[in-house]
């Protein structure tokens, strides 16, 4: 058990370590249990703090340490060290933590030293007292750890001089050969442990009343022999009562009888010890003590703690009344497996009473109106089965502030008749039982302090009564879906609601609960949608110290896609989580859109772009539907055109280059009509040997006659062969009262048929040329090449 607190003083010494190093971690170096035989080379000079415990190290040299001149604490425990040189440490002025203890040290040599304020030479092999001279000079020690298994009043001399704040004492085996029994008297020290050889019958004669220190411990008491009184240990507890400084008492591991057990109690009371602790009791034997003398006592605090016994021999109610009437105020009872605890005989003093990690049933205090005075009381870890029981049995209790019945097996059911509390009590832990949403109907009326956390509760039943007193409230791992609202909890200042099932918490809650000072909402599987955006608004409003855990432990649980997202990190527009609004905007949106679309279109003539798509769109579908071996047929040209001898510049600066370029024969009657036919009949031949034709309307197209027979012509063939060969393009706009009355076939023409525009802008000048060699782009047959 020593060694498991040694190691407990070590971990928390290192976590503090730690800590403190945080930003500066390449100072500190952690190589225990790494098997090591020798102390490491490679260790930076930087390094403050060095533990090498738990390895195989036998000896420490002046070379192994002389470059760590910053060396502040070094922990060497649990070694293989057998001689120790302390001038090895002469190098290393800023050492002052060295603990050596758990090693196989017989002896040491000394050398002046001053900066020490721990050093622990505990749990080795020494015979005598290992203090030199030198340790005189060590004025700021605070601690001091020692092992012998002979000790001398004259060997204590050197550092009594020295106020040392604890002196761990470990006695070897052999201790009690050569024993005196005034050796601690030149101690200066406010708290000595001695720690006793284990499994050894006790029977030394050390007098610690001698000693300065208040607080005393003592470990490894064993009488089970001496049935009449543990004679030894009886003397050492008989001495203390002769005005001793000690006022507070530790006894550890002890094993011995019922009997004696009761009689280290009722020597201890008549002494001036004020702190009375017990731990780690092992008893056995039977109880003759009857009769338990309680006056002059200074005694105000009596912890019991850890105590297993056989099977009792005797009725335990003895055990109970002894107990129960003590007149102290603090009394501890904890891990004893007691089954119950009778009430006081009188009016108790008791003003703190702790019987945690027992088997306690509802029975204990039943109907007991003697503590009167009590504040406190801690029921944890029992038996405890219904909270109705717990009210009733505190009723009594007027003074009662704190009640812990966490840990047990409570639970309330509303139709169990009264719930009455007393009406002082302020602080109630309900935690880590299976209480439900009933509980809140069955509270103190006046309680501040309120931690229900780990039970069943699903929701916060409405209407509850109020708890206008209530400041904090722990309702953590339970199964809440909302945060509470402050309606019935006026004065709550402080919440802790993580690991509950909040998934949307209102974002009224802060407007509501206008005194929170401190909330803990944490690890909930939050719902990322848009009832969470208003919440997540709130936080931000209030300060940072408010929200514990932010932003760390508010991750979206749902929707898949954001689960893992912190809170802050999740971000959703007011348009996309208000319908109205997103109704409207997407309104105005189209109606904007609308009216910028047709501007645009007016703007820059899209009906005339469309009319043409659509043209290029219709010849492309008409030309699929004809067999391609009756368009080849006899053709030899692409296109045939026709043409007023007014409009030729346009035809050959324009229309032939752009045709042309992209292998088209185009047919014209200067360079096609054949010599020594007529022109009619040219005419027919250059129509009927052309996919298209294409007549180039204007004003002066109207005026030219020839160009009337090419129209007719290639209008009577159009119904002849019955397919679309005629392509009109309207080089200039033509009036109708412009086109003669013989013209009819033209007037119907531009009344019936579509017709390619030339436009005026060369930005549209590419898609009419793309509409036309569309329009007469097809394959020529071979035979029309030759």
């Amino acid at each position: 058990n020593s060694s498991i607190l040694h190691f407990t003083i070590i971990f928390m010494l290192l976590l503090e370590i730690r800590i403190q190093l945080t930003d500066e971690s390449e100072f500190l170096v952690d190589r225990s249990q790494s098997n090591l035989f020798h102390v490491p080379k490679d260790l930076s000079l930087k390094t403050t703090v060095l533990n090498i415990s738990q390895n195989y190290i036998s000896e420490l040299q002046t070379s192994d340490i002389i470059s760590l001149s910053n060396l502040r604490i070094l922990i060497m425990s649990h070694n293989r060290i057998q001689y120790l040189d302390i001038s090895v440490f002469k190098f290393n002025q800023e050492l002052e933590y060295l603990d050596l203890s758990h090693n196989e040290l017989g002896k040491i040599s000394c050398h002046p030293t001053v900066n020490l304020k721990h050093l622990d030479l505990s749990f080795n092999a020494f015979v005598g007292l290992p203090i030199c001279k030198e340790f005189g000079n060590m004025s700021q020690l605070e601690f001091l750890g020692l092992s012998a298994t002979q000790l001398r009043k004259s060997s204590v001399l050197p550092i009594a001089s020295l106020h040392i704040s604890k002196v761990l004492l470990v006695l070897g085996d052999t201790y009690g050969e050569k024993e005196d029994p005034e050796s601690l008297q030149n101690f200066n020290t406010e708290s000595l442990h001695i720690i006793f050889p284990r499994r050894k019958e006790f029977n030394f004669i050390l007098d610690v009343s001698v000693s300065t220190a208040v607080s005393l411990e003592l470990s490894n008491i064993k009488c089970v022999l001496d049935d009449n009184g543990c004679s030894y240990f009886r003397n050492v507890l008989l001495k203390l009562q002769n005005k001793s400084r000690i006022s507070s008492l530790t006894l550890n591991n002890i094993e011995t009888t019922w009997n004696f057990f009761i009689m280290i109690l009722q020597l201890v009371w008549h002494t001036s010890i004020e702190y009375f602790s017990i731990s780690n009791v092992k008893l056995q034997g039977h109880l003759n003590f009857r009769h338990f003398d309680y006056s002059n006592t200074s005694m105000k605090a009596l912890s019991i703690q850890q105590l297993v016994t056989d099977v009792f021999s005797f009725p335990q109610r003895y055990i109970y009344e002894i107990f129960s009437n003590m007149n102290i105020q603090n009394f501890t009872v904890s891990g004893t497996h007691m089954v119950h605890m009778v009430c006081p005989s009188q009016i108790s003093t008791f003003l703190y009473l702790d019987f945690s990690n027992n088997l306690l049933t509802d029975m204990v205090f039943k109907n007991c109106g003697k503590l009167t005075k009590l504040e406190t009381l801690s029921l944890q870890m029992n038996q405890l089965k219904e909270l109705a029981n717990i009210v009733y049995m505190t009723k009594e209790m007027k003074s009662l502030q704190q009640l812990d019945v966490s840990q047990n097996l409570l639970r309330y059911d509303e139709n169990e008749g009264d719930c009455s509390w007393t009406t002082s009590l302020l602080s109630l832990n309900l935690s880590s039982n299976i209480l439900t949403d009933s509980v809140f109907r069955c509270l103190p009326p006046k309680v501040t302090v309120l931690d229900l956390h780990n039970n069943r509760i699903r929701s916060i039943p409405k209407p509850i009564m109020k708890l206008e007193a209530l400041q904090e409230l722990n309702v953590a791992s339970n199964s809440l879906a909302h945060l509470p609202d402050c309606g019935a909890f006026s004065s709550l200042s402080v919440l802790i609601i993580d690991h509950n099932s909040v998934s949307s918490p209102s974002a009224d809650f802060f407007h509501s609960c206008q005194k929170i000072r401190s909330m803990r909402a944490g690890n909930n599987p939050f719902q990322c949608t848009c009832e969470l955006r208003e919440f997540i608004q709130s936080i931000g409003q209030v300060s940072s110290e408010v929200v514990e855990g932010w932003p760390n432990s508010y991750k979206c649980d749902y929707p898949e896609s954001y689960k893992g997202t912190p809170l802050k990190d999740f971000h959703v527009s007011q348009l996309s989580c208000n319908t109205a609004l997103l109704l409207v905007t997407i309104g105005v949106a189209l109606l904007v859109s609308t009216v910028t679309v047709t501007a645009l279109c007016m703007y820059f003539d899209l009906p005339w772009y469309l009319r043409m798509v659509c043209q290029w769109t219709q010849t492309r579908r008409r030309a699929r539907n004809i067999p391609l071996e009756e368009l080849q047929r006899n053709l030899h040209f692409h296109a045939f055109i026709s043409y007023s001898g007014h409009d030729s510049v346009w035809v050959k600066s324009e229309l032939l280059p752009n045709l042309e370029k992209e292998d088209l024969r185009i047919c014209l009657h200067e360079r096609n009509f054949v010599p020594g036919k007529s022109i009619v009949e040219n005419i027919i031949n250059c129509i009927e040997k052309s996919y298209k034709s294409i007549f180039v309307l204007s004003p002066n197209f109207v005026q030219s006659e020839w160009c009337h027979y090419e129209l007719y012509f290639a209008h009577h063939n159009l119904f002849h062969e019955a397919f679309d060969n005629l392509i009109l393009v309207l080089l200039e706009p033509i009036p109708q009262y412009s086109i003669p009355s013989s013209y009819h076939q033209l007037k119907n023409l531009m009344a019936r048929r579509t017709y390619l525009e030339w436009p005026k802008e060369k930005s549209k000048r590419g898609l009419f040329w793309a509409n036309l060699r569309a329009s007469i782009n097809i394959k020529l047959m071979d035979k029309a090449k030759k």
